[in-house]
C-alpha cells in the first residue's frame, strides 16, 4: 500500500499508453438490453451483475490479498444463497465475482484491468494496494469503468475531480496518523516521539497527519525521524539510531509485514521498549504482533473501524458470528482472519449492496450516483462510532477511526493513552 518515488511517472505513462488500446476493447459487449427502457452497461443483466477484483493472491502480500477476496465472497455468497439482492430498478440479481492475482505488481494489475474489460465486468473494486490501484486508475477513468471501495489510504481515489470513477474505502493515511497524534496530545503527560516512516506517499501521509494533530501541544516533542525504502530488507540501523534518542513513544509508519515483525524484535534486542503506534494494515495480532513479541512493550496502539473477531469482547457478537460463518461457508477461509482485510471487504460488500438497492438504472452512471449517496450507514462489523459516509468529496467511504490498544489477544478501544 505504497507508492515508490520515481515510479509514478512510469506507471502513469504505462497506464496512458494503454488507454488507446483499451478504448478499442472497452466497448466490447457494449450496451446490453436490460429488458427495460434503459440500455444496460456491460456486466449487468436482469439477473446478475459481475464485479472484478485485482489484488495480490501470491507473493509477500498474499495474506491480506487472500483475505480481501474471502471477505467479499463471504458477503455476496450469503446474499446469493438468500436469492440475490433487489436493485433499485426492481430487478433481483445475484453477484458474480471474478478475481485476478496481481502479486502486488502494478504491471500485472494494469494487465488484469485490461482483462476485466474484455471479461465484461460491470465494476472493479475492493482490491488492496496503492501502486497497483494507481496503475490503472487513468485507464478506468478513460473507459468510465468504476474502480471503487479500493483498499488504499491514498486520498487521490476519493477526490471526485481527479478520480470521477473512483472511491476509496479505508481512511486516508492522514486520518490514521491524526488519530494517534490527538490521543497522545490529550494524554496530559510529557512524551518524546521517534518516527520511522516509509519514504513515499504512504509514510509521508501518516507523518503529516500525526504532526498536524500535535501542532501546538507543548507536551509532545519529536526527537528523532528516520525513513526506509519499501524495497529495504532491514531497518536495524534506523531502529538503533531512534533508540538512542530515548523516546518513550515510537510511531512506526510501516507497510511491510516482515519488516514490522523485525522492528518489534530488534527494539527488544537492544533494550528499547517504548509504546508503539502502528498503521491498521500492519497491526495484525496473529500475523505480526504475536511473532514480533509485542507483549513486551507497555502499549501497542493501532486504529480500527471494524470489530476484531479475535477479541474476547466480540466472541458472541451477532455480526462477528455471522461473518465467521459466512467466511467459512462462502469465502473458503478457515479459522480466524489473520488480517483485517477480511472484515474490510465484508464491509465493502455491504456498502455495494446499499448502492445496488439505490440504483434506478442498470448503468455505471446510475451505480456511481447511488454509491455516492450513502450516509450514516452502519455496515455489519463496524465499531460503534464509525459509519459509512460516501457523500464527502475528498474523503473515502470510511473516514472515521478509533484508536485501539493491543491486549495480548486482540484490541480494545483506547479511551486514553497509557
Amino acid at each position: 500500500m505504497n507508492v515508490r518515488k520515481g515510479t509514478r511517472g512510469l506507471l502513469g505513462a504505462v497506464a496512458m499508453a494503454s488507454v488507446l488500446a483499451l478504448s478499442l476493447t472497452g466497448c466490447r459487449g457494449g450496451a446490453q438490453s436490460s429488458g427495460g427502457g434503459t440500455a444496460a452497461s456491460p456486466g449487468i443483466t436482469d439477473t446478475s451483475i459481475t464485479l472484478g477484483i485485482t489484488t495480490p493472491l501470491s507473493g509477500a502480500t498474499a495474506g491480506p490479498g487472500t483475505c480481501t477476496v474471502a471477505g467479499a465472497k463471504a458477503y455476496f455468497g450469503a446474499k446469493n444463497a438468500e436469492g440475490g439482492i433487489k436493485f433499485g430498478d426492481g430487478k433481483t440479481r445475484k453477484v458474480d465475482i471474478k478475481t485476478y492475482d496481481d502479486a502486488y505488481d502494478p504491471q500485472k494489475s494494469l494487465s488484469n484491468f485490461q482483462q476485466m474489460v474484455s471479461d465484461n465486468v460491470f465494476a472493479e473494486g475492493i482490491g488492496l494496494g496503492t501502486p497497483t490501484n494507481r496503475a490503472f486508475r487513468e485507464a478506468a477513468i478513460s473507459q468510465k469503468v468504476p474502480q471503487v471501495l479500493v483498499m488504499t489510504g491514498d486520498p487521490i481515489f476519493s477526490d471526485q475531480k481527479q478520480s470521477p470513477w473512483q472511491l476509496g474505502l479505508v481512511p486516508a493515511y492522514q486520518n490514521e496518523g491524526g488519530a494517534f497524534g490527538k490521543l497522545l496530545a490529550s494524554s496530559g503527560g510529557t512524551h518524546k516521539v521517534a518516527i520511522l516512516s516509509q519514504n513515499d506517499d504512504y509514510g509521508k501521509g501518516y507523518v503529516s497527519g500525526f504532526k498536524d494533530a500535535i501542532k501546538g501541544a507543548s507536551n509532545i516533542s519529536v526527537v528523532g525521524e528516520q525513513t526506509y525504502e519499501a524495497t529495504d530488507t532491514s531497518v536495524d540501523a534506523q531502529i538503533t539510531q531512534l533508540a538512542a534518542t530515548g523516546a518513550d513513544v515510537f510511531f512506526n509508519a510501516m507497510s511491510i509485514t516482515p519488516l514490522t515483525i523485525a522492528t518489534l524484535q530488534k527494539a527488544q534486542q537492544i533494550g528499547w521498549k517504548p509504546s508503539w503506534f502502528l498503521p491498521s494494515n500492519t497491526s495484525s495480532p496473529t500475523a505480526i504482533l504475536a511473532p514480533g513479541g509485542a507483549s513486551a512493550y507497555p502499549g501497542i496502539y493501532s486504529v480500527a473501524f471494524s470489530k476484531a473477531p479475535q477479541s474476547p469482547e466480540f466472541a458472541k457478537d451477532q455480526d462477528v458470528v455471522k461473518f465467521l460463518s459466512d467466511l467459512k461457508q462462502y469465502g473458503n477461509y478457515q479459522g480466524m482472519p489473520a488480517f483485517p482485510h477480511c472484515m474490510w471487504s465484508y464491509i465493502a460488500g455491504a456498502t455495494l449492496d446499499q448502492a445496488f438497492q439505490k440504483m434506478t438504472d442498470p448503468t455505471r452512471d446510475s451505480f456511481m450516483k447511488a454509491l455516492r449517496s450513502i450516509k450514516g450507514f452502519n455496515a455489519p462489523l463496524m465499531l460503534q462510532g464509525t459509519t459509512v459516509d460516501t457523500t464527502m468529496d475528498g474523503q473515502p467511504a470510511i473516514s472515521s477511526v478509533l484508536v485501539q490498544k493491543y491486549n495480548g489477544k486482540g484490541y480494545a478501544t483506547a479511551q486514553k493513552f497509557g
